[in-house]
């Protein structure tokens, strides 16, 4: 079952009366790119911790991470620093005087209340519980975001398939027109011969040697069967593990070189447009293959 690399996960968790919200993104990248990575300061003792557990499980893709914090109860003391207002209280009505300026208490106040180290915050030391519970909430948010990445594997494997079959059936319309195909060439090298008349003289048997010689130069039987075992080896690996997107792509470059071989080869009208439905079908795996992990 393949994976895609688009999804969305998120989770939450409610520890100690804070309600901790994993929120966690995904696009489709050739490698892993964790692009934004934005966590509370507090927890940022274990980023390096939580960047791992996100590597781990995401593998590859552009990702955008996210933790917030929301307090249902009050996890911080504050108290004013006396010593600390007074002093830029001090200050003011200082810098008041030497100006000859008259200064209202309740402007100033709320001022100074503004100002830097005023409050003094004795914030809780996170503990085990807390830990636990931002890790449990961010693999939770990680398993969503895998679930939808298989939910969307699911549809594109669906898509793949079917355009992996109708190349197949394209091939296979191939085969009715192989015998006019070759006799198309051999009356049009016969045709050319004829119109030189009398003026050349031709080894019958060279000539025949030469024209079963150029004739297995235009054969495609070979770019047919190698085609076909390519398509059936996609379908093989689409029930592979998962991460098989690398190796679906490799495959659909074979077949991507045995349709050109194909179209150079043809000379002939209707295989050609055989061959440039196949081309266009390819495409389309191709561009589904950019977002399979």
């Amino acid at each position: 079952m393949i994976k895609s690399m688009t999804g969305f996960g998120k989770a939450e968790l409610l520890v100690k009366g804070k309600k901790l919200i994993a929120e966690i993104k995904s696009l489709n990248s050739k490698q892993l790119d964790i692009s934004a990575f934005k966590i509370p300061l507090p927890y940022r003792e274990k980023e390096l911790e939580i960047r791992n557990l996100v590597a781990q499980s995401i593998q590859r893709g552009k990702v955008d991470f996210y933790i917030n914090i929301e307090e249902e109860e009050a996890g911080t003391a504050l108290t004013i620093n006396k010593d600390v207002f007074k002093s830029y209280y001090n200050q003011i009505n200082a810098i008041a005087r030497e100006l000859d300026m008259q200064i209202e208490k309740e402007p100033v106040v709320q001022t100074i209340l503004r100002l830097p180290e005023v409050f003094n915050s004795q914030k809780e030391d996170i503990t085990q519980e807390e830990w636990d519970g931002l890790f449990d909430c961010i693999t939770k948010a990680l398993d969503s975001l895998n679930d939808f990445r298989y939910q969307e594997g699911k549809v594109t494997e669906k898509d793949l398939l079917h355009k992996v079959k109708l190349i197949k059936e394209l091939l296979y319309q191939i085969s009715s027109f192989e015998p006019e195909r070759i006799e198309v060439i051999r009356s049009r090298i016969t045709d050319n011969l004829s119109k030189l008349g009398n003026e050349v003289n031709i080894d019958k048997n060279r000539f025949e040697q030469e024209l079963i010689f150029y004739l297995e130069k235009f054969d495609i039987n070979e770019e047919r069967v190698r085609l076909d075992n390519h398509c059936k080896y996609f379908i093989d690996t689409l029930n592979e593990e998962d991460q098989v997107g690398r190796k679906l792509g490799f495959i659909a470059q074979e077949m991507g070189r045995e349709i050109n071989t194909l179209g150079s080869k043809a000379n002939h009208s209707e295989i050609q447009k055989i061959v440039v439905q196949m081309k266009d079908e390819l495409e389309k795996i191709k561009e589904q293959l950019l977002n399979v992990l």
